[in-house]
């Protein structure tokens, strides 16, 4: 195999496929990549038994082969090389790479014994990929990091015509977001749980390539996305996900909106004070939220925004840290928040104008933190 090709293009599409290789792989040929060269492209791909990236580039293919190669040296080197063209050709079981006055020398694997790359399933429909990227990221700041909950690490995406609801929850808040699609089969009704982690990369590698493909397998165990010549396959969390719509209230009697840049600086400052596992208060009153933190004689913070109440004046208590994740997935000028009652959940969504209407299609639930009487 011989191909020349720029460190620019090269480098890029390494580091794109090396993301997907488990840091401990199964056995050691799941550690390469899979480099292969024809007629004027070559590919470059990656698998794990449950998660393959694939990508093809242009380059000058002067002889045309496969081999397989560690990949994350390959990356580190790849990056490292002067920017220039890189000439790439095999000696035996040595693969060189040659970039100007830089030369490497990589021991080779054996191909035959690489898996079989995962077909990618049938189109299924296509989804803009900014909007798509914009609501995994609001999403899974909801999602569990507790392997020992395999469930709550993924991310329900339920499909019902021309919309794709995105659900995640780690038990202490939930979050919702809908977005529009274009189905390839007008009525399809399905959902797929997702590796949030997974979710998370394709919206940062691929939501900026314009329409993003969705490819759902009929046996529901694979999932794939593909865009600008890269796709990606996973495996779907096997496992029922917990009812989470249900929790969402229907009627809740207590509104109160405030500034969401406002807000998000001052749960910040006041949460300095917060030890861990120490709550934020607020209290809503007509006029006013006011914020605070800290007790006795510990270190304590307090501040007063500006808010607009409808129903009975509320006291909660917020964990910061959920708190602030949650301001921060929001990008509307003000945030809504809806409460039952004090000990219940409060639903916050985004509102554009402090007397309008809020805007739910991105609903983000937490829990409050039960304050002593």
């Amino acid at each position: 195999m011989k191909f020349r090709v720029e460190r620019d293009v090269l480098a890029e599409a390494v580091s794109w496929t090396a993301r997907s290789l488990s840091p401990r792989p199964p056995v050691p040929v799941l550690s390469g990549l899979l480099i292969k060269a024809e007629a004027g492209t070559v590919s470059i791909a990656s698998f794990d038994y449950e998660i393959s990236a694939r990508l093809q580039i242009a380059a000058d293919v002067t002889t045309e082969g496969t081999i397989l190669v560690s990949g994350r040296l390959l990356a580190d080197i790849c990056r490292s090389l002067p920017s220039a063209p890189v000439d790439v050709e095999t000696d035996g079981s040595k693969v060189t790479l040659t970039c100007r006055s830089s030369r490497f020398n990589l021991a080779t694997m054996p191909v035959n014994d690489y898996p079989e790359l995962p077909a990618l399933p049938e189109l299924s429909g296509t989804v803009n990929g900014e909007a798509f990227a914009q609501a995994v990221s609001q999403v899974i700041i909801a999602s569990s990091r507790d392997d020992t909950l395999p469930i709550l690490t993924g991310v329900k995406m339920e499909i019902e015509d021309d919309l794709i609801t995105l659900l995640a929850t780690d038990r202490y808040r939930l979050a919702l977001r809908e977005v529009h699609w274009k189905p390839s089969t007008p009525g399809i009704s399905t959902s797929a749980l997702v590796k949030a982690k997974t979710l998370n990369e394709v919206a940062k590698t691929l939501g900026g390539s314009g329409e993003l493909n969705i490819a759902l397998s009929d046996n529901s165990e694979l999932i794939g996305f593909e865009s600008a010549g890269r796709r990606t396959t996973s495996l779907l969390v096997d496992g029922d996900y917990p009812k989470i719509r249900s929790l969402f209230p229907d009627n809740t009697p207590i509104h109160a909106t405030v500034e969401t840049s406002s807000l998000a600086e001052a749960v910040r400052r006041v949460s300095l004070v917060a030890e861990r596992n120490t709550p934020v208060r607020m209290a809503f009153t007509d006029g006013q939220l006011t914020l605070d933190a800290g007790t006795g004689e510990d270190a304590q913070a307090s501040e007063v925004l500006e808010a607009a109440l409808v129903g009975d004046e509320i006291t909660v208590a917020f964990n910061p840290h959920y708190l602030s994740e949650g301001l921060s997935a929001f990008d509307s000028k003000y945030v809504r928040f809806s409460f039952t009652s004090a000990p219940k959940p409060a639903m916050i969504t985004a509102q554009s104008e402090i007397d309008g209407e809020d805007q739910d299609e991105y609903r983000y639930l937490v829990m409050p933190v039960r304050l002593p009487n």
